[in-house]
């Protein structure tokens, strides 16, 4: 008898060949390419190689896979059988269907919405190529399947392992219609140093009456994604769920808020109170999985169906939070947090960002009790009043250090005057 990873292998590269027969030429064409660059090598070699044995007898075929048949690109790509190689061809593939996302439907712009934000290309770089990661075939699927509009919502919960890294011990999953496909506890596979109860409300207990692992979660969740579903949720979940999957929404990604000089992303509690009117998550109260998947799942419903603006206002909480804050920027290298002190007047905390290189200009928030206390330092500051390139008020301010050099900083307010 085979050993079992052998059997295992066989049936990933056997349901990879019923996927590439039914795969566009263009796909295929792209595909082949890959593997060119790479270097990439099947049973029979590479793809110089499988030509070679094939076109024995004839003379300047074309090494061009554009210009060679489906059947043939089809036959050279099954010579792949090592999951890793298989993962590689399905993670590119994939990868074209995003590109494809142009003339789209409004369930597939949030796909779109998700891909093209900036944080897109850092948070969802997976190097999925490991024996436990599950990638999906949507990419090489007919059109049909690609371009499904279905809809899965998942959240998860993590604990702190010893070595460093986070586990999955609990999965929500909800569909379109709200309905629960999923609401486990799952055994991690290293030791728990913290469960983090007081978020995720999970202790010991829970977690050794778990039965399922994260085997068991990715088979669960394979045939929704891999009919084309939209998957709703967040890197750090699909992260831990050791899923890769193309057809994304990203809540964190998809909505923003306006004015933002940095893509500053808006919390789910956040979200659901500006767009949805409630609050998903209390002061006090750990997280329930099944309750913030289905506040992700509305939150995607709410564009989808109600046409709700993704460019969201900041709530008044924020909004208040925002208020009692200076901003000073371009502020010299030799510029001490003492003497930056020394511009403002009132009882503040200070925020120091530090520069990027060595000498380079720095910044800092300053943090004051109230709003009030924040515009009443701002009219302290000595200096000449502008504003931003956005429009926000600001202050050129220009001292004398103990050194008794002269610098100039900025100083900035959060908000616009008025904003309410």
């Amino acid at each position: 008898s085979r050993p079992l990873n052998d059997t295992v292998s066989l049936s990933l590269s056997h349901t990879m060949e019923l996927k590439l027969a039914t795969a566009e030429k263009q796909v295929l064409e792209e595909l082949v390419k890959l593997v060119q660059s790479r270097g990439l090598c099947g049973e029979n070699g590479g793809w110089k190689e499988f030509l070679d044995a094939k076109d024995k007898k004839k003379i300047g075929s074309p090494n061009d896979p554009s210009k060679r048949s489906h059947d043939e690109l089809v036959a050279f790509l099954t010579t792949f059988k090592k999951k890793q190689d298989l993962q590689v061809l399905k993670c590119h593939a994939n990868f074209l269907l995003i590109e494809k996302l142009e003339q789209e439907c409004p369930v597939q712009s949030l796909v779109r919405l998700t891909v093209e934000h900036p944080a897109y290309s850092v948070d969802y770089s997976f190097e999925p190529h490991s024996e436990d990661w599950f990638v999906s075939d949507v990419g090489v699927k007919t059109s049909k399947v690609m371009e499904s509009t279905d809809l899965v919502a998942v959240d998860c919960e993590m604990v702190l392992c010893d070595n460093g890294t986070e586990g999955l011990v609990r999965v929500g999953v909800v569909d379109r219609d709200l309905k629960v496909i999923l609401d486990e506890f799952v055994k991690p596979d290293k030791p728990v140093v913290d469960y983090r109860t007081d978020i995720t409300g999970i202790t010991a207990e829970d977690i050794g009456k778990a039965t399922l692992s994260l085997v068991d979660i990715q088979e669960t969740l394979q045939p929704f994604l891999s009919n084309g579903a939209i998957l709703v949720g967040h890197n750090k979940d699909l992260e831990v769920l050791k899923i890769d999957h193309p057809k994304v929404m990203d809540t964190a990604l998809v909505f923003k808020y306006p004015n933002a000089r940095k893509p500053r992303r808006a919390s789910l509690n956040n979200l659901c109170k500006s767009i949805l009117g409630y609050e998903v998550r209390k002061a006090g109260v750990s997280h329930d999985c099944v309750n913030d998947a289905t506040a992700a799942m509305k939150l995607a419903l709410a564009v989808i169906e109600k046409r709700a603006n993704t460019t969201i206002p900041p709530s008044k909480e924020m909004l208040e939070v925002e208020k009692a804050k200076l901003f000073i920027h371009k502020i010299p290298h030799n510029v001490t947090s003492e003497e930056l002190e020394q511009v403002l007047s009132g009882e503040f905390t200070l925020d120091v960002k530090p520069a990027k290189t060595s000498r380079g200009c720095y910044c800092a928030f300053v943090i004051f009790r109230s709003s009030e206390e924040a515009d009443q330092a701002f009219e302290n500051v000595d200096g000449d009043q502008g504003q931003d390139s956005f429009g926000l008020p600001q202050k050129l301010v220009i001292f004398k250090l103990t050194s008794g050099s002269r610098v100039s900083i900025y100083v900035r307010k959060m908000v616009e005057d008025g904003s309410a």
